[in-house]
């Protein structure tokens, strides 16, 4: 089967719009039943303009991409209509080029920031890593390979979180709730191919994934989108058995591009004690490897 592009239109706005569009609850939105068949799901067209103020036609018009002025305000009465998340509306913002432009960013593997290399040398407890865009791991402490997986024992090119969640058996097994993880991966992969829509990098990830997992493929047609934040992952290790940590999500304001990530539990929990065995097994601390210097 052929790869999906990010877009199959081409029009990542007027996808992104429709797709929304389709969730929006017409009785909830205050359109009660009117015996009409509706053809597709959620809100209609002429639905949507009318709770966002604007005519039909415009709708019609951004939705096949045949028009990109679009004012800030008119963005902001979309994103009320379709009750969008922050993530959601700061997602519509860039799609329709209305936030402030990024700066150019060079493509390839980044050099790790060295307060972060730094950091990870001190976490001796905390299984961590340092993140780039579209979760490409750049370094790791031993406690994340005693945890996850050993990437010093991968190539470069196939470190990265979205990867392996997908396309690497053990690394799937290690969720409980493999389908809501891989979900909120697509979400993170959609919101930063939304940023970043020239990256070639990113554009094979995102090809390579769709052509090998029919599952990649039907929730990336989703246009579900999530930036960074605080979240609760359930995992099953064949050392540790059951844990659920906290996944910690830290930027650096020298280097925006790059997260710390660390992977911590509740004090007293049985997930802490399982941690603190893992990382007993891992025999101790050691020392950071980063992708292009050595491996351990």
């Amino acid at each position: 089967m052929a790869a999906p592009e990010p877009s199959p239109s081409g029009n990542e706005l007027g996808d992104f719009l429709r797709a929304r569009r389709a969730e929006r609850d017409p009785q909830q939105a205050g359109f009660p039943d009117d015996g009409r068949l509706r053809r597709v799901p959620g809100l209609r067209r002429e639905e949507l303009a009318h709770l966002a103020h604007v005519s039909v036609d415009y709708i019609v018009r951004l939705e096949q991409g045949r028009t990109r002025r679009v004012s800030r305000a008119v963005l902001d009465a979309l994103a009320d209509a379709l009750h969008l998340a922050p993530d959601e509306r700061a997602y519509l913002f860039t799609l329709a080029e209305v936030a402030p432009a990024p700066s150019a960013r060079p493509f390839g593997r980044p050099e790790v920031a060295p307060r972060l290399r730094q950091l990870l040398d001190t976490m001796y407890d905390v299984p961590a890593m340092v993140l780039h865009r579209g979760m490409d791991v750049l370094a790791w402490n031993r406690g994340a390979t005693a945890l996850l997986t050993d990437f010093g024992a991968l190539p470069p090119a196939e470190r990265n979180l979205i990867r392996l969640t997908f396309l690497d058996a053990p690394f799937r097994a290690l969720y409980a709730d493999w389908p809501r993880a891989a979900r909120e991966c697509v979400a993170v992969l959609r919101m930063e191919a939304g940023r970043t829509p020239p990256d070639p990098a990113l554009n094979a990830l995102i090809a390579e994934l769709g052509a090998r997992d029919p599952d990649f493929r039907t929730w990336w047609a989703d246009h579900q989108v999530r930036g960074p934040r605080q979240l609760t992952k359930r995992y099953v290790h064949p050392v540790a058995g059951e844990l659920t940590l906290d996944v910690q999500q830290f930027t650096v304001d020298t280097h925006p591009e790059q997260l710390l990530v660390a992977y911590t539990a509740a004090p007293d929990s049985a997930s802490h004690e399982a941690l603190r065995f893992l990382l007993q097994w891992a025999d101790g601390p050691s020392g950071t490897t980063v992708s292009g210097d050595h491996h351990r």
